[in-house]
């Protein structure tokens, strides 16, 4: 009687479960083994989008969607072509749970909880007998030939847990996700596999030396962030937090300058303006009518730019101005200094802050030893990756799941496609 041939995929995360789950129903044969190295599946899915689950971006172009990653969206736009936001769209609702868009395009359960799509993932599991296992960190893939390690050509791996068990597999699917450099990487290494240094992404701006902190919990709706010194500039919702600022216009901006900011150990400057509609020479003339229009009235009372309250008075006090002066009487000294706050706040940023659910990792599988079209290792016949163990990352609004459930879903297909 032939024997059913194995498929381990290490790590129970989005790429994981999706590799693990679509391989087992396309590939009926397989022995299909999940790995996770702790005690929670899903981890990232349940806490992302503030439990919600951002499960993908309403965008239908792959030209505009891979302008989203800063890292990896070459090899993504040949990937699209094979399983697309449309394609997860529809893979989910064939299983009940249909997605809503919300008005910034990020795309979320209609349910409006993680629990959905964890609960639909393990469903899947159950349907298609893979053989979930927790608890399982791996320690070491070796590739084997006739039980004798190799770096040839292989016809099984043997993976070593911590625990002290061992499984021999035919195929291998590595999705354990972004993480610091670490002894995880030596194992990878040791397959023959060049990495990427990973640093964090999608982290938000530590400013301790500003007393704009005080002020946590506010957010204006669209604000421009330029790092001094750099090209280095992005543009959104801004959110100030009790450490600093947050919110999407600062964790883009992270994302795209996730190795420059590494490189300067996170401590650099940065200029915010707060009314990107105006310039300095702008923003003086419109002052100017302001002077006129509502001559007789307070500036703390009167804000005509929509800036929430307690941030319009932050700014006044920054500007030496007094809170009891009338628009007629504002001094041109106070004037000049309020425009150019306005327009180009000067903050220190000294560290940074990565919450679970926004940290991504900027590095991994070099690209160039994968098969866009299988997922699978050039260097290793049988090995494949998926998700963010492979050097590609997105901004926030979905596009890292996106990453995740695309790379698990090709590494699934072709599992048993020969290099």
């Amino acid at each position: 009687m032939k024997q059913n041939k194995t498929l381990v995929v290490i790590g129970g995360g989005a790429a994981g479960f999706f590799c693990a789950v679509n391989a087992a129903r396309m590939h009926p044969q397989l022995q299909v083994i999940l790995l996770e190295k702790s005690s929670k599946l899903l981890s990232k899915v349940k806490i992302s989008g503030g439990g919600r689950c951002n499960v993908t971006h309403a965008c239908y172009s792959i030209a505009d969607m891979i302008k989203k990653y800063p890292r990896g969206n070459a090899f993504l736009k040949k990937a699209f072509h094979q399983f697309f936001t449309t394609d997860t769209i529809e893979w989910f609702a064939k299983r009940g749970v249909p997605l809503k868009t919300e008005g910034d395009g990020r795309m979320f359960p209609q349910s409006n909880t993680s629990q959905t799509i964890i609960d639909c993932l393990l469903q899947e599991t159950n349907r298609y007998k893979v053989d979930v296992r927790m608890n399982s960190d791996v320690k070491e893939v070796r590739s084997m030939v006739d039980g004798q390690w190799s770096t040839g050509v292989t016809n099984k791996f043997e993976l070593s847990l911590l625990n002290g068990k061992a499984i021999i597999a035919d195929y291998v699917c590595i999705a354990c996700g972004g993480f610091p450099k670490s002894a995880q990487f030596d194992w990878l290494t040791k397959l023959g596999h060049s990495i990427e240094d990973p640093v964090p992404s999608l982290f938000t701006f530590n400013i301790p030396q500003n007393n704009i902190t005080a002020l946590m919990g506010i957010s204006v709706e669209n604000a421009v962030v330029k790092i001094a010194g750099t090209k280095l500039q992005q543009s959104g919702p801004l959110l100030i937090t009790h450490w600093g600022l947050s919110g999407p216009a600062a964790l883009k901006l992270s994302a795209w300058g996730a190795r420059e900011l590494a490189d300067k150990n996170y401590h650099f400057t940065i200029h915010v303006n707060w009314l990107p509609e105006y310039n300095e020479n702008t923003l003086k003339d419109k002052i100017q009518q302001l002077r006129f229009d509502i001559a007789s009235q307070k500036i703390i009372n009167r804000n005509p730019f929509g800036i929430p309250s307690r941030l319009w008075e932050y700014f006044l006090l920054q500007s030496n101005i007094n809170m009891d002066l009338r628009w007629a009487d504002l001094p041109g000294k106070e004037q000049n200094k309020l425009i150019k706050i306005l327009c180009g706040q000067e903050m220190e940023v000294e560290g940074k802050t990565t919450f679970k659910e926004e940290f991504v990792t900027a590095g991994g599988i070099s690209l160039n030893e994968i098969d866009v079209n299988t997922m699978q290792s050039k260097l290793i016949p049988g090995l494949c990756f998926a998700g963010e163990i492979l050097n590609i990352d997105g901004v926030t609004g979905g596009f890292n799941f996106q990453n995740a459930w695309t790379t698990g879903w090709i590494a699934a297909k072709n599992v048993e496609r020969p290099v």
